[in-house]
């Protein structure tokens, strides 16, 4: 029930969104500065907070290996085939790999880790990959394909003052050496953090209504081979790894569930941000989004 209680409320807020575009009260200039919103401030808060307050378990290793494994063979399997089959160009090719295989961990996962499996911090290790790793180096590419620097310094300074690897690096240390942010600080981010999800829903939402409908955009292939890595693939890999590295019980259904999650909306805001991939960012996670809830609950009835 609480599974189904967090995607409703997911599915409601972008329906929100959507709603206040058909009556013109979010038009596409609107929506992009929510993105932007969302990418420079909110965001940044959201992982902040997010990741100082979890703790991470014994199993942490196997997390971590199971997780980084899934994410990076549905990742290159998209890319490779992608670029060598399609053809298609290098930023399409990042934002279909990232659609493919980045986890809706930091909103999603931290419900699904506490409701479903009994512990938010199972989605710690995917998280901490996904924003400290697979996350600041896309973004140096898609900074790159802009053409904001292209020497070996120039990628590091993007890397080191990135909002979204900021937020998220002062987390790690937080969570790490156990120290809490000053009041005068922590009140503030807390309320910036709170921005961050409605903020980004609300854009995705008004997206959909002010795009062409799902399907109609000429990019089903890609929708649909993003889709079964994401949702089929993922799992199966962090499964097969996870048992391999002796996880079992809840540890084992905590890595298999997460990597089971739709694609993140954080894919969707890069993509709008870059102008890049939004078509097929756009539809996949609305896909993953609405076909996620049976994979989990066939996790959750299996693993269990």
């Amino acid at each position: 029930m609480d599974l189904l209680t967090g995607f409703t409320t997911i599915l409601a807020v972008i329906g929100a969104g959507a709603f206040l575009a058909h009556r013109g009260v979010i038009d596409e200039r609107a929506q992009r500065t929510l993105a932007e919103v969302s990418f420079f401030v909110a965001t940044p808060a959201l992982m902040l907070t997010t990741i100082s307050r979890l703790e991470i378990g014994r199993d942490t290793t196997a997390n971590v290996v199971a997780s980084a494994l899934s994410l990076a063979t549905c990742f290159l399997v998209f890319a490779l085939v992608s670029r060598l089959v399609w053809r298609n160009e290098g930023g399409d090719v990042l934002i279909g790999a990232l659609v493919s295989s980045y986890v809706n961990a930091g909103n999603l996962g931290i419900a699904v880790g506490a409701y479903v499996v009994g512990d938010a911090a199972v989605v710690v290790p995917t998280l901490l990959v996904q924003v400290l790793v697979v996350q600041p180096l896309s973004l140096a590419f898609l900074d790159r394909r802009a053409g904001r620097g292209t020497n070996a310094a120039s990628v590091v300074k993007r890397l080191a003052s990135n909002p979204l690897t900021i937020g998220s690096a002062i987390g790690l240390v937080l969570a790490v050496s156990g120290w809490t942010l000053p009041t005068i600080v922590g009140q503030p981010v807390a309320l910036l953090a709170g921005l961050a999800i409605p903020a980004m829903l609300l854009s995705y939402g008004a997206a959909l209504r002010l795009s062409p409908p799902l399907g109609r955009a000429g990019q089903r292939r890609e929708v649909v081979f993003a889709t079964v890595l994401k949702l089929g693939v993922m799992p199966i890999v962090a499964w097969a790894v996870g048992s391999a590295c002796g996880l079992d019980g809840r540890a084992l259904l905590g890595v298999v569930i997460v990597a089971g999650l739709p694609t993140a909306q954080n894919i969707f805001l890069h993509s709008t941000r870059y102008r890049v991939g939004e078509t097929l960012a756009r539809e996949v996670v609305l896909v993953t989004t609405l076909g996620c809830l049976p994979v989990a609950l066939l996790i959750a009835l299996l693993l269990g």
